[in-house]
């Protein structure tokens, strides 16, 4: 009788590597729901008004968004609750209830104007009614959400965030003085005047939002769902390392990319529009239109797509955001996991927040003020969520032994402030 080689016994007993595209998946979801239609007009408008001294931002804000998503999904992980099951285990009702409805009206206005921005691209594309397109892309979207098997829909979340690279492939065809834009990244030329503040407030409202955190710590909960034999990380301490590995990963993936798409967005205007004197753009379509007679109709073809792409990504991740909260607010069976039957009233608020968004874009409601309101919402909601998870996270009693490390600890503590700054900075500048 012969015996294998050892070397090729143990390479057979090693367990197999997860591959890329396996670990990836809550925090690349997260990231690229960032780049919607609504972020787009905000990366559109800092580009055509201030050429390329905005990307500092970007930079800026890349580690704090890393560090507050990865401190969402340990949340997560360990305690097998999403962040509004963790605040109504743990703090006064009041706390919850009012940052969940701020958390759901601010939701449902940008899913109503992420809808407009598709419909709008989309007419730009190929003519037709825009609210026909607006009906047409709520419904898709909820039956996606509401029908498809939760394994498989985070496939198509996935391969939908290849739509981002549109906005690459544009930078890389217009043409950019990329010295410039490195020099700028790293020497920002900062003012302090009202309009510039405005959009570095905008910008860090865009890249940092409620709606990321409360999804991305929700996904981690599904996962646990998902997978045979998973439990919270409170009940299994021997894979914390590998999960922790693996969200670290995730998360930081997601937001590099999600910012280097923002950075592309900001270049492609800056080349474009502001180097021909176009200097306001309040929405994605706006953009997209400005740019076929400086660019050409290929530019303006795949700005346009990505639009459609990207919303397709982001309205999904707003609705379920918002369900996911009032669902563990009110206690309600939630999770994309379970079916209609088991998760009905979790579906019907997916189904209302979806009719509301589509019946917004068929009000007299104006989708430009719709979005700056959301915006100045979410900028008020970010700051005490943060400080909430801030909270959760570094008390023994909820992580265990989990509970953050002094580096993730203390970055997650400069978000908050930043975020805070911001607001306070959102403030003075509408006085």
């Amino acid at each position: 009788m012969t015996t294998k080689p050892l070397a090729e016994s143990s390479a057979i007993n090693q367990p197999e590597r997860p591959r890329l595209l396996q670990i990836l998946g809550p925090g690349l979801i997260t990231g690229a729901s960032d780049d919607d239609p609504s972020g787009i007009a905000t990366y559109s408008q800092a580009g055509a008004q201030f050429g390329y001294e905005m990307g500092w931002t970007l930079l800026f804000s890349f580690p704090l968004m890393c560090a507050i998503q990865e401190i969402s999904g340990r949340i997560g992980r360990v305690t097998g609750r999403g962040i509004a099951g963790n605040l109504k285990l743990h703090y006064p009702m009041w706390i919850l209830y009012v940052l969940v409805s701020l958390l759901v009206v601010a939701n449902t206005l940008n899913l109503g104007a992420d809808l407009g921005a598709m419909a709008a691209a989309l007419k730009l594309l190929i003519g037709g009614n825009t609210l026909i397109y607006v009906g047409g892309f709520g419904i898709f979207s909820l039956l996606l959400e509401v029908f498809v098997r939760f394994s498989r829909y985070v496939s198509v979340l996935k391969w939908l965030t290849l739509s981002l690279f549109a906005y690459a492939g544009v930078a890389l065809v217009v043409g950019v003085p990329w010295g410039t834009v490195a020099y700028r990244l790293v020497v920002p030329h900062i003012s302090f005047h009202a309009d510039y503040l405005t959009v570095v407030v905008a910008i860090l409202g865009t890249t940092i939002s409620p709606y990321l955190f409360f999804w991305q710590a929700e996904q981690e909960v599904e996962e646990v769902k998902e997978k045979s034999g998973a439990k919270p990380l409170s009940r299994d301490h021997k894979s914390a390392q590998a999960e922790f590995s693996r969200i670290r990963i995730d998360t930081y993936l997601g937001m590099f990319f999600s910012n280097i798409v923002a950075l592309f967005i900001m270049i492609t205007a800056a080349a474009t529009l502001n180097a021909h004197g176009v200097t306001n753009i309040q929405t994605s379509a706006q953009a997209a239109e400005a740019l076929r007679p400086i660019a050409g109709p290929y530019v303006f073809l795949i700005f346009a797509l990505g639009i459609i792409g990207t919303g397709m990504l982001a309205v999904p991740v707003l609705a379920g955001s918002a369900a996911y909260a009032l669902g563990e607010a009110f206690g309600w069976h939630v999770g994309l996991a379970r079916i209609l039957s088991r998760a009905k009233l979790f579906y019907a608020t997916i189904f209302v927040a979806m009719l509301i968004g589509v019946g917004l874009n068929f009000s007299a409601i104006d989708p430009v003020k719709a979005l700056f309101w959301s915006a100045v919402i979410n900028g008020v909601v970010a700051v005490p969520v943060m400080v909430m998870m801030m909270m959760l996270a570094s008390r023994p009693s909820i992580m265990g032994r989990f509970t953050l490390k002094p580096a993730l600890k203390w970055t997650g503590w400069f978000a908050t402030l930043a975020m805070a700054t911001a607001a306070f900075g959102m403030f003075a500048t509408m006085a």
